[in-house]
């Protein structure tokens, strides 16, 4: 890959910018329920179970068929609903700041930006509540210059790689110029599904799943007075205490280089 290629950085969202399932969603859904008078509530057990399921709409609509709460167009109307609401409060819970962004978001999209890096979200999530996270993260003003592809825009949602799909096409770039962050295992198989590489920092309620197709894991980008741990790195790339574009750059150039000289180069990761 030519050092002079254009490169792009992809993010999701929930559990990369912050850990926001633990500490945002999971309040906020059952504060929606109370809103809108719907006798359900989610303990944490309930919403590790949850969290495979990508998407807020399906999992409402998950939890009302396991209820056996309305039916049919009365459900979808129901699931809407509740959605609406749960929106409202997680953007409110947000602007709170009540969900601190993870170690090395802000730093490693300030650098990207910096070196002429496109730089993007893509997340299962309603758009609003990204765009709240991000804003949260970066400011509004860097927040204005990283585009989001997130939630109903494409047909199917994560671990389904068509969110990665559109960031690429849209973008104007390949995979093999593309790296993405991701926390889930839903997330890793949308990404390796879409021919890309991804670097995984497990989120709370993702540090027990199995990342064996990331390129690499680590604990949280890192910051300089807060160090990553690394728990998994494939190709050995020595990331140090903090990721940056150096090594992320490395780790591409690695995988596209295994990417030409095997017939399906992602079955090794």
């Amino acid at each position: 890959m030519s050092s002079n290629a254009t490169r792009a950085l992809i993010f999701d969202c929930d559990g990369v910018l912050a850990d926001t399932e633990r500490f945002g969603h999971l309040p906020a859904f059952n504060r929606a329920f109370e809103r809108t008078g719907v006798p359900i509530h989610w303990t944490e057990d309930d919403y590790a179970t949850l969290v495979l399921i990508g998407g807020g709409k399906e999992r409402i609509a998950a939890a009302l068929a396991d209820a056996n709460l309305s039916q049919g167009s009365e459900r979808l109307t129901l699931v809407h609903t509740i959605h609406k609401a749960k929106t409202e409060i997680y953007r409110a819970m947000v602007e709170a700041g009540v969900m601190p962004p993870r170690p090395g978001v802000a730093r490693l999209i300030g650098s990207a930006l910096t070196a002429g890096w496109k730089v993007a979200v893509a997340s299962t999530s309603a758009p609003e509540s990204v765009k709240s996270v991000l804003d949260s993260v970066v400011g509004s003003e860097t927040s204005s210059r990283i585009p989001v592809f997130a939630g109903d825009v494409v047909p199917k949602k994560k671990p389904a790689p068509d969110i990665y799909q559109l960031a690429l096409d849209r973008l104007g770039v390949t995979p093999e110029q593309a790296i993405v962050i991701e926390d889930s295992a839903v997330g890793l198989r949308a990404a390796v599904s879409a021919n890309l590489t991804c670097v995984v920092t497990p989120s709370s309620y993702t540090l027990t799943e199995t990342f064996s197709s990331a390129a690499a894991v680590v604990s949280s980008l890192g910051d300089p007075n807060e160090p990553l741990k690394v728990i998994s790195d494939k190709y050995d790339i020595g990331f140090g205490d903090v990721v940056t574009l150096d090594s992320l750059n490395r780790l591409l150039g690695i995988c596209h280089a295994t990417s030409t000289t095997t017939n399906n180069p992602r079955e090794h990761r």
